[in-house]
């Protein structure tokens, strides 16, 4: 019976972003919130922007069903402070993705300075509650204990640096939806088996919520999530490893974003991912090197393709195949904190 009425949250936040979503398209469109979809011949600019409000919205709107349940149906304690410290922390993180929504990514949007600036106040709520286990096990050293160094130091670094890392991963109809469903979907699982399942129903929340987007924003997508939608979630997963102490995992099944990090880097964070487009909206790499995974993507299906002919539903499923690789490689890894904890 308590596993039944905990599913009401999970409903509830996909229905609210299903239900309203389509609204926010139509009133997108008249306001001219409308972008470019980067890897269609000529960039069609019809595709309603900032679609991650409403996802944010659901999400919210989940979580607190979840509170109101634990508190008046079953009656049962629940770790109040740390679900509003996450609440506050994933908000802050989308008012800052929003900011930059509206300020517009064509015309640069916020510096990195001040994207990691203002990142670091959505850290704030997190290290005023000491949140996390500041016990670190480090490789061929065992158990460190941080002490302060981790709120001040370790938590910022992680909000920071998965908040503004998320969105590099983009770009591509349905991509930033399914990687979102991937990764949380491994992470409430992992928080499941670890003891911290209201995690657990936190990350479903989320999951549900944009499932229902992903129903609008895969090919051909008709809504973008917006940088409202990819810096909270990015937050959200820092929160889950910091308040579940799954951090090792978590960085794990982020290997893909490191990657892109990385060859964002090369490119000084100036080269996108987008891909060349062709008449018959099959893509080619745009640079010499490569600048993004989806880069690397369209050039290994080149390779096995016989045709050489590539589309963006198929750079958006081998990259959701590198990150399915990369999760079940970390379940095989981290089995016995798990499994077995």
């Amino acid at each position: 019976m308590v596993e039944v009425i905990l599913l009401y949250p999970l409903i509830l936040s996909f229905f609210i972003a299903l239900i309203f979503l389509p609204p926010w398209i139509d009133k997108a469109k008249k306001i001219g919130l409308i972008w470019p979809d980067m890897n269609k011949y000529n960039f069609p600019k019809n595709v309603a922007g900032s679609g991650g409000l409403i996802v944010l919205f659901a999400f919210i709107t989940g979580v607190l069903s979840y509170i109101a349940i634990r508190t008046f149906v079953l009656q049962t304690e629940i770790v109040a402070l740390d679900i509003f410290v996450l609440i506050a922390t994933v908000l802050i993180a989308g008012l800052i993705g929003l900011t930059d929504d509206f300020l517009g990514w064509v015309r640069g949007g916020l510096s990195v300075k001040m994207r990691v600036l203002l990142m670091l106040m959505a850290s704030i709520p997190l290290i005023v509650i000491n949140a996390g286990e500041s016990i670190i096990s480090i490789p061929f050293v065992g158990p460190v204990e941080m002490g302060l160094f981790y709120p001040l130091l370790f938590i910022p670094i992680g909000i920071v640096g998965a908040g503004t890392t998320f969105n590099f991963l983009a770009g591509y109809n349905g991509l930033e939806a399914s990687q979102s469903i991937l990764i949380l979907f491994a992470l409430s699982i992992t928080t499941w088996f670890t003891g911290e399942r209201w995690l657990s129903l936190v990350a479903l929340c989320m999951l549900f919520a944009i499932f229902a987007f992903y129903l609008f924003n895969k090919y051909p997508a008709k809504i973008f999530p917006g940088n409202i939608m990819t810096y909270s979630v990015g937050v959200l997963i820092a929160c889950i490893a910091i308040l579940g102490d799954i951090e090792r995992i978590a960085v794990f099944f982020f290997i893909p974003y490191i990657l892109e990090t990385m060859l964002k880097l090369r490119g000084n964070l100036k080269k996108h991912s987008f891909a060349k487009v062709n008449e018959d909206n099959s893509l080619e790499i745009p640079f010499e090197r490569f600048y993004g995974l989806e880069h690397v993507a369209i050039a290994f299906i080149k390779k096995i393709k016989p045709s050489k002919k590539v589309y963006e539903k198929e750079v958006t499923l081998v990259i959701n195949i590198f990150q399915v690789i990369i999760i079940i490689l970390g379940f095989i890894i981290f089995n016995k904190g798990i499994f077995l904890s």
